[in-house]
C-alpha cells in the first residue's frame, strides 16, 4: 500500500466524527458538537473522492479535506443566513415585483410613456422645461447633506425605484437606472471631493490623490459607455432594391502572412459561395506571404492572387496595393480565417442603396472556437466570451450616433469613399478604427448590422491573445494622441464620445494595477487614503458600487457576466501600461504583430512566464491579508471598521487574482479542425446501398457526428457516403465510420476533392443560418451570481497553482536527488 493511502486512511480514522468511544461525559459532548458542526458525511466523501483518484498525494487531500471542513463549519451560519435573512428578502423582492407588474400592466404605463414621448417630442419648450428642472433636482439630490441614517434610508429608496425600473419597458427601464445610477455617482464624486480628502501626512495626500485619480478615470468611462449604449439601434438587413443588371460589383479581399493554408482554404471557398451574381464578384488572395503553395492553390480554387512586392504597413499597405490593382466598387473585407455564410453580401449591400451617404458596413466579429479564457474555463457557448460585450451592445450603441466603427474583417466599404481618405490608414497599427474615423469626419455614414455573417478562429493561447490587445492598446493609443477625435473636425459632440471611450478604455492598465496594490498602503503601512470612518465610506461607496453592478447587469447582461471585467482587465493590464504610455509619448513606436491561428497545444501547461505579474500581485494581496488579519485581532483593535473594509478589498482583488492565474493554465487543443454543435438533416448511403436517415450534432472540416435511431447496420471502419443539403440540392462526401455507440455515429471524411471541399464548406460554415442560435445555451447574468462565479473560477486558479507548485516541488527533488527516470517522466 501506498504512503499516501496509509496516511489517507490514519487520517479517516482519525476524523471518522460516527466513532464513539468510551470517553468522559465532557469530550462526548466535545465529539457530538463536532458531529454537528463537521458533518461526517461530506468528510468521508472527500477522503472516498480522493483515494478513487489514486495519483492525488497528501496535500491534495489535506487541501480538499480544509475546504470540505470550512464549508461545513460555516454550514449553520449559511442556514440562519437563509432562513433569517436571503429568504425574507427574495419573498420581499418577488412581492414588489409582482405588485409592480400589476401596476405596470393595470395603467398600461407603456403606452403612456410612447404618448408622453411623442408629446414633448413636438412640444419643444415643455421638453426644456422638463429637462431643466429634472437638471435641478439632480444638482440639489446630489449634493444634499444628509444624516448617516438618512444616507442609508436614500438608499434603500434607490434600491426600490431600481427594482421598479426593472420591470418597466426595456429601453425606459434602462435609461432610468442610467440615471439612477448617475444620481448615486453624482453623491459620491461630490462626497469624495468635499468630505473625503482632508488627508494628514504628505504621503497619505499622494496615495489619496493617486487613488481619486484611479476612480475618475473609471467614472469617465462609466459615463461615456452609458451614452454610447442608451439607445441601441438594432438595425434590420434592408433588401437591394435594384435590378440585378444594376447591382453593384464587389471585390472580396482575403488578406494573409504567415497563417497555414488549412486555415485560409475555408474563407475562399466559402467566398466562392457568396449570393451574389457571378459576373459582379471576384476573389482575391492578398498574400503578404509571398507563398507559391498559395498561388498554386489561388489558380486551383479559381480565384485571383496578389503578392505585393514589400510588406510595408503590414496589413493596410497590403490591403492598399490591392486597391490599385482591383475595380470593384466595394470592397468585403475578410480576415484570413473568418469564414462568410453565403448571405453575407444579401444582408449587408442593401444599406448602401438605401442611403447614399453610407460608405460602411460592419457585421459582428464571431468565434467559433473557444477563447482561452473559455477553453481554460471550460466555459466555451456556457457563457458570453470577451468580445460579446463590444459586437452585441456597444457596436449597437455606436450606430445611434452613426460612430459605428470599422473592425477590419467582415465589412464592406464603398471603394471611393476608402480612396477619398487615402485607403486604408497606415499611421497606426490599429489601421481599421482609424480608417472609419476619417471617413466619419468626412461626413460619411456607417452602419452595423448585429447579425453574424462570418465566423473564425480565436486567440488560441493566452499569450497570443494579450499580444492581440496589446496591438489593440497601442493602436488606439496612437490614434488618441496623433488624430484625438475630441479635437478632429468633421465630428460631432457624440461621434467624439464614442470614439474617445473606445480609445481611453484601453488606458486601464495604471488604474487597475492602483486598485489591485493600493490596499497594502493601509495593511502595510498604516496610511489613510480616505479621510472617513468605515460605515461613513460604505454608506456612499457601496451603494453606487451595487447600483451601478445592477444596472450594468440588466444592461449588458447578455453579453456579459457581472465582476469579469475585472477579471478581462486584470490578466492585460501589467501588459499593456508600457505599450499604451510609450504610444501616447511617441506615437510610432511599436509594429503590427499578426495573431497566430490554428495552433495545437498538445499538453496541458502552466504558462508561469505569463503569470508572473499575477503571481506578484497575489502575493503581495495575500502577504497584506494575512497582516490585515493580525491588524484587525492586535495592532489595530480601535480601527476594526477600516481594517475590515481593507481585508474585503484585498479579498475581492485575491479573488480576481486567483482567477487570472487559472487563466493562465493552457489546456489540451488537439484538434486543427474545430467543432461545431449544430443540428440539420443528413443522411447516410451504406455499402449495400441502403440510406440512413440523420441529423448533424457535431461538424468540422475533417468529419461529422450523427444522430442515428438505429446504428445496428453501421460497421466501424467501414466506407460510407455523407449527405449534406444546401438549400434543394444534395451533395455526397466520402466518408469513414470512426466509430459507433448510443445512436451515435463519427464519421471522418476521405479523399475529398477541392470541388468536394469547397462543397462541405459552403453546405455546414458557408450556411446562412449556420449562427442563429448560437447563444440559445447561455443564461441571463445575474450579478451576485456573477461575483460568485468569479470567486469560483479564482478558488479553481488556487488549486491549479498549488499543483503547480506541488510539481515543480516534485520535479525540483527528483533533479537534486538524481532520480534520472523520474527526470525523463517530467520532461516527457
Amino acid at each position: 500500500m501506498s504512503t499516501a493511502s496509509n496516511w489517507i486512511n490514519r487520517l479517516e480514522r482519525l476524523l471518522d466524527l460516527r466513532e464513539m468511544p468510551q470517553l468522559s461525559t465532557r469530550l462526548r459532548l466535545l465529539r457530538l458538537f463536532q458531529a454537528l458542526w463537521l458533518r461526517p458525511n461530506s468528510l468521508n466523501s472527500t477522503l472516498a473522492s480522493s483515494k478513487a483518484r489514486g495519483s492525488h498525494g497528501v496535500f491534495y487531500v489535506s487541501f480538499r479535506i480544509l475546504l470540505v471542513a470550512v464549508q461545513d463549519l460555516l454550514s449553520p451560519v449559511a442556514v440562519l443566513f437563509r432562513f433569517t435573512v436571503q429568504r425574507p428578502f427574495k419573498l420581499l423582492q418577488f412581492a414588489l415585483g409582482r405588485a409592480t407588474d400589476r401596476v405596470v400592466k393595470s395603467v398600461r404605463l407603456e403606452h403612456r410613456i410612447e404618448q408622453a414621448s411623442g408629446l414633448l417630442t413636438q412640444a419643444r419648450p415643455v421638453r426644456w422645461a422638463l429637462g431643466l428642472g429634472a437638471l435641478t433636482l439632480f444638482l440639489f439630490t446630489a449634493q444634499a447633506s444628509l444624516p448617516l441614517a438618512g444616507q442609508w434610508v436614500f438608499i434603500l429608496v434607490c434600491y426600490l425605484f431600481a427594482m421598479l425600473f426593472k420591470r418597466m419597458p426595456e429601453r425606459f427601464a434602462n435609461l432610468c437606472l442610467m440615471a439612477l445610477t448617475m444620481l448615486l455617482l453624482a453623491r459620491y464624486v461630490f462626497w469624495r471631493f468635499t468630505s473625503s480628502l482632508d488627508l494628514e501626512s504628505g504621503m497619505e495626500m499622494f496615495l489619496g490623490y493617486t487613488l481619486v485619480a484611479a476612480e475618475a478615470y473609471t467614472w469617465v468611462i462609466l459615463i461615456f459607455g452609458f451614452i454610447q449604449t442608451a439607445w441601441p439601434l438594432k438595425r434590420k438587413p434592408m433588401p437591394l432594391e435594384l435590378n440585378l443588371n444594376d447591382w453593384p460589383t464587389v471585390d472580396v479581399f482575403i488578406p494573409s502572412y504567415n497563417e497555414p493554408l488549412s486555415v485560409v482554404r475555408p474563407t475562399v471557398y466559402a467566398a466562392k459561395g457568396l449570393d451574389w451574381p457571378l459576373e459582379k464578384i471576384t476573389v482575391y488572395i492578398l498574400d503578404d506571404g509571398h507563398r507559391p503553395a498559395f498561388e498554386e492553390f489561388a489558380r486551383q480554387a479559381g480565384v485571383e492572387y496578389i503578392s505585393r512586392p514589400d510588406n510595408s504597413h503590414a496589413k493596410a499597405g497590403n490591403i492598399n496595393y490591392a486597391l490599385k490593382h482591383t475595380h470593384g466598387q466595394y470592397i468585403a473585407i475578410f480576415d484570413c480565417d473568418h469564414i462568410p455564410t453565403r448571405s453575407f453580401l444579401q444582408t449587408s449591400m442593401g444599406w448602401f442603396s438605401r442611403d447614399p451617404k453610407c460608405v460602411l458596413v460592419q457585421t459582428p466579429h464571431h468565434f467559433f472556437s473557444a477563447d482561452p479564457f473559455e477553453r481554460n474555463f471550460n466555459s466555451f457557448r456556457q457563457m458570453p466570451n470577451e468580445g460579446s460585450l463590444f459586437y452585441g451592445l456597444i457596436q449597437d450603441g455606436n450606430d445611434y450616433w452613426n460612430a459605428s466603427f470599422f473592425c477590419g474583417s467582415c465589412a464592406v466599404i464603398e471603394r471611393k469613399a476608402l480612396l477619398e481618405v487615402g485607403g486604408i490608414a497606415v499611421e497606426t497599427v490599429t489601421e481599421d478604427a482609424h480608417t472609419a474615423l476619417k471617413l466619419h469626419a468626412l461626413g460619411y455614414n456607417s452602419v452595423y448590422l448585429n447579425n453574424i455573417q462570418a465566423a473564425g478562429l480565436a486567440t488560441e493561447t493566452l499569450s497570443g491573445h494579450i499580444g492581440q490587445r496589446i496591438r489593440w492598446a497601442r493602436g488606439m493609443a496612437q490614434i488618441f494622441r496623433t488624430d484625438n477625435p475630441m479635437f478632429k473636425k468633421g465630428l460631432n459632440l457624440f461621434q467624439r464620445i464614442c470614439y474617445s471611450n473606445a480609445m481611453l478604455h484601453f488606458f486601464y492598465g495604471i488604474p487597475r494595477m492602483i486598485f489591485l496594490i493600493m490596499p497594502m498602503a493601509y495593511l502595510f503601512f498604516e496610511q489613510h487614503l480616505i479621510n472617513a470612518a468605515a460605515v461613513t465610506i460604505l454608506s456612499y461607496a457601496l451603494p453606487q458600487l451595487m447600483i451601478s453592478s445592477y444596472t450594468n447587469s440588466v444592461i449588458q447582461g447578455k453579453y456579459r457576466r457581472s465582476f469579469w471585467s475585472e477579471v478581462y482587465e486584470t490578466v492585460l493590464s501589467w501588459y499593456i501600461i508600457l505599450p499604451t504610455t510609450l504610444a501616447f509619448i511617441n506615437p510610432k513606436l511599436g509594429k503590427f504583430n499578426v495573431t497566430s491561428k490554428g495552433g495545437l497545444i498538445e499538453k496541458s501547461y502552466f504558462d508561469a512566464n505569463i503569470a508572473k505579474p499575477y503571481l506578484i500581485l497575489l502575493l503581495i494581496n495575500l502577504i497584506g491579508f494575512v497582516v490585515g488579519l493580525f491588524r484587525l485581532f492586535v495592532f489595530n483593535t480601535h480601527e476594526t471598521g477600516t481594517v475590515v473594509m481593507n481585508l474585503l478589498w484585498c479579498g475581492f482583488n485575491l479573488a480576481i487574482l486567483g482567477a487570472a492565474v487559472g487563466v493562465a493554465t493552457e489546456s489540451i487543443q488537439k484538434h486543427v479542425h474545430h467543432r461545431v454543435r449544430m443540428v440539420m438533416p443528413a443522411f447516410l448511403k451504406l455499402p449495400g446501398g441502403y440510406t440512413v436517415s440523420c441529423y448533424t450534432e457535431e461538424y468540422s472540416a475533417a468529419g461529422l457526428t450523427l444522430a442515428v435511431e438505429d446504428t445496428s447496420g453501421i460497421n466501424e471502419f467501414s466506407q460510407v457516403q455523407v449527405g449534406l443539403h444546401r438549400g434543394d440540392r444534395e451533395f455526397l462526401f466520402p466518408a469513414k465510420i470512426h466509430f459507433t455507440e448510443n445512436n451515435r455515429v463519427e464519421a471522418l471524411f476521405t479523399n475529398l476533392t477541392p470541388e468536394q471541399e469547397t462543397q462541405l464548406i459552403q453546405c455546414t460554415f458557408g450556411r446562412a443560418d449556420a449562427w442563429l442560435n448560437w447563444q440559445e445555451d447561455q443564461t441571463r447574468d445575474r450579478a451576485l451570481g456573477g461575483l460568485k462565479d468569479v470567486f469560483l473560477k479564482g478558488m479553481i486558479g488556487y488549486v491549479r497553482l498549488f499543483a503547480w507548485i506541488k510539481d515543480g516541488t516534485v520535479q525540483l527533488g527528483n533533479r537534486l536527488m538524481g532520480n534520472k527516470a523520474q527526470n525523463e517522466k517530467w520532461e516527457n
